[in-house]
């Protein structure tokens, strides 16, 4: 990880704050309502994490970053997602349980990202400082383009 303690910091609070608004999302005991606000809350972290690091992105941009840290952290942990979900129809365990796993997958997700923020951040650094980078592109001419003789 290639994170400042300052930038740790700042991220462990937006994680962390977030992670907690989603469990409060999922004290509704309606099976896919825990996702939805999985899905916003991570969507707005994005965001916020974005900016940690420089960037500035779109909601759109933000709500794709969103789903796809949710649909890697899903990958490592199906069962605990499976069970949330059904833990929700049993009255007062779901409550307990889904805001609980929310919180976990919450701070995964954001952690995930940020390490990616951060590692896109140094990436960046790197050609920036190499001098490779040229108009946007992160790419070089080494060769001069020739235009083919006609005759």
């Amino acid at each position: 990880m290639s994170m400042t303690e300052q930038e740790k910091s700042k991220c462990q609070k937006i994680i962390h704050g977030h992670a907690m608004a989603a469990a409060a999302g999922n004290l509704v005991p309606v099976p896919g309502v825990g996702l939805a606000a999985d899905t916003v809350t991570m969507t707005t972290m994005a965001l916020a994490l974005s900016a940690v690091f420089g960037g500035s992105v779109t909601e759109a941009v933000a709500k794709n970053m969103a789903i796809n840290s949710i649909v890697a952290t899903i990958k490592k942990q199906p069962v605990k997602v499976i069970a949330k979900e059904i833990s929700k129809v049993v009255p007062f365990v779901g409550q307990l349980v889904a805001p609980t796993v929310s919180v976990a997958m919450l701070e995964a997700a954001g952690w995930l990202l940020a390490e990616q923020l951060a590692d896109e951040k140094a990436k960046s650094k790197s050609i920036e400082a190499a001098g490779t980078s040229s108009g946007g592109h992160n790419f070089r001419y080494d060769k001069k383009f020739k235009l083919p003789n006609p005759d």
